[in-house]
């Protein structure tokens, strides 16, 4: 969920993820019933909104350390943020322990089943669904459209939750700890082929080599786009001019850069890891390794599968809002088609009287909470501050900033600094430099040579993906954005978790003539 969301956004996410993060941890075990209830209540909800950024809770994952066994808070903590934040307070108990065992192992083996199961339906219903939005003529065709469509982005939601903390998490945690233990590459065993990775990049790669039609990339992967998770963005397949661009770029790199080949990299590279951990474990353990290998070979690409069931779930209703604003401008009930994402997934269905008026207000609202900068983490309430301000972190020289690797390899090169997915900036080779990711980003990381991102841990979308496509990646610089500039050069080490600043850029503008 990029950047300041609009409120059709936030309503559309925030309900169904707040209840999917119950509904997950209830099912393995973790949550009473009680606990698991959702309420109105937004103090007690685990994401909410600050400044229009979503935020999560991180308490919520430490209740999931602190009563799981084989685990601690600060170890699901440091998977996500990277860190245990300053006066973290664990809470250790066993009293769930009897509850989760009867709970996980079930929900652990049917979770996969409902990923596939989602992934089938949910893209079943998408192209014909957006055939059906084109050909709404009225606003009660339009309006039932958008409800269809939130149902399946709701299950596709639910699906990602849960799968990923009941399915897939657990089988990374236990590798992570072997892996290390064995002094093993986790890099090479953490999954390859993801749907969001391997079809996109491939896909994209073939249309450069004039293997693909344009418009078949457009009709498979057109949901995408950059900040595809805002329902107001606009993506490929309402404007192919940036997919285009990114196709030519393709074109421009070398045969052997081909993606199908660094696949074959990858399974090559698992082989040598899967035995180097199997020789380095005593010889009654095997068996139980080997069964560990094979479920993170199978289940950690499904990851990718659903979140492109929910790229595609939020486009389906994306066009459906899209097709229903055009339709409320064409009843002079909204000035503009995009005024229709101001308005909450309620008030789409039963749109309030002064809605021109109040539609202007949280536009103003929005502008004003894009002007303003908020930390990526704090406690209480954050404090906001005006984007562009000094905040302290224009050093000058030589430096060495500290994250976490999670892709290995050791790049060294110029450094291309995004703050928003403008992906015609970017040049074959440079280190990508950002402080998030989505799965738009997933194109333009493999032109790169390097990715550097300021927060996420293990499973953050940037590492998997980066593992992926065997690009060397450091996360968790938490002020990497802030302090490398484009044109900087930069040494990238996704082994130790470290990014050198080696040369300072004489000029950024220099670079952009060059």
């Amino acid at each position: 969920m990029p950047g300041v969301l609009t409120p059709l956004n936030w309503t559309l996410w925030h309900r169904t993820l707040e209840k999917a993060a119950l509904k997950a941890a209830f099912r393995i075990g973790v949550l009473s019933r009680a606990e698991s209830e959702f309420t109105d209540d937004a103090d007690r909800h685990y994401f909410r909104v600050f400044y229009g950024r979503p935020t999560i809770q991180v308490e919520y994952m430490g209740t999931m350390g602190d009563r799981m066994p084989g685990t601690s808070s600060e170890d699901i903590v440091i998977s996500i943020l990277g860190r245990v934040p300053d006066g973290w307070q664990a809470n250790p108990t066993r009293r769930r322990w009897p509850i989760i065992a009867g709970r996980f192992p079930w929900t652990f083996m049917t979770v996969t089943k409902e990923i596939r199961e989602t992934v089938k339906a949910v893209d079943a219903w998408y192209a014909p669904h957006l055939q059906r939005v084109s050909k709404a003529l009225t606003v009660a065709e339009a309006t039932e459209n958008f409800r269809v469509a939130t149902r399946h982005f709701d299950r596709a939601l639910e699906t990602q939750v849960v799968g990923s903390l009941a399915g897939i998490v657990p089988v990374y945690d236990i590798l992570e700890r072997l892996t290390k233990r064995a002094g093993v590459d986790i890099s090479a065993l953490s999954g390859s082929g993801g749907a969001e990775v391997s079809g996109l990049v491939t896909d994209v790669w073939k249309a450069s080599r004039n293997e693909l039609r344009f418009d078949e990339v457009v009709a498979r992967h057109g949901m995408h786009g950059p900040s595809e998770g805002e329902i107001s963005s606009v993506v490929w397949r309402e404007n192919p001019e940036p997919l285009r661009t990114l196709i030519e770029t393709y074109a421009l790199q070398d045969d052997d850069e081909d993606p199908r080949l660094r696949e074959a990299d990858h399974h090559i590279a698992a082989g040598m890891a899967a035995r180097q951990l199997l020789a380095a474990t005593p010889r009654w353990q095997r068996p139980a390794v080997r069964f560990l290998l094979k479920l993170a070979a199978t289940r950690i690409p499904l990851r990718g599968a659903a979140k492109r069931s929910l790229v595609q779930g939020l486009d389906g209703t994306r066009a459906s809002a899209r097709r229903l604003g055009a339709l409320l401008v064409e009843a002079g009930t909204l000035e503009h088609t995009d005024d229709i994402f101001y308005l909450t997934a309620a008030e789409v269905e039963n749109t309030p009287s002064d809605v021109k008026s109040l539609v202007r207000k949280r536009r103003e609202r929005r502008d004003a909470y894009a002007a303003l900068s908020i930390p990526s983490e704090w406690k209480g309430m954050p404090e906001a501050t005006p984007v562009g301000a000094d905040d302290g972190l224009t050093a000058e020289g030589a430096m060495t900033l500290e994250g976490i690797g999670v892709s290995a390899g050791v790049v060294e090169g110029i450094a291309r600094v995004l703050y928003e997915p403008d992906f015609a900036a970017v040049q074959p080779g440079e280190v990508l430099v950002t402080p998030t990711t989505d799965p738009s980003w997933s194109s333009v990381m493999f032109i790169s040579s390097a990715l550097v991102v300021d927060i996420g841990g293990a499973l953050s979308h940037a590492a998997v993906v980066a593992r992926e496509l065997r690009v060397p990646c450091v996360v968790n610089t938490r002020s990497g954005s802030r302090t490398i500039k484009t044109g900087d050069r930069i040494r990238v080490n996704g082994n130790s978790g470290t990014v050198e600043v080696l040369e300072r850029a004489a000029s950024p503008v220099e670079l952009e003539d060059a």
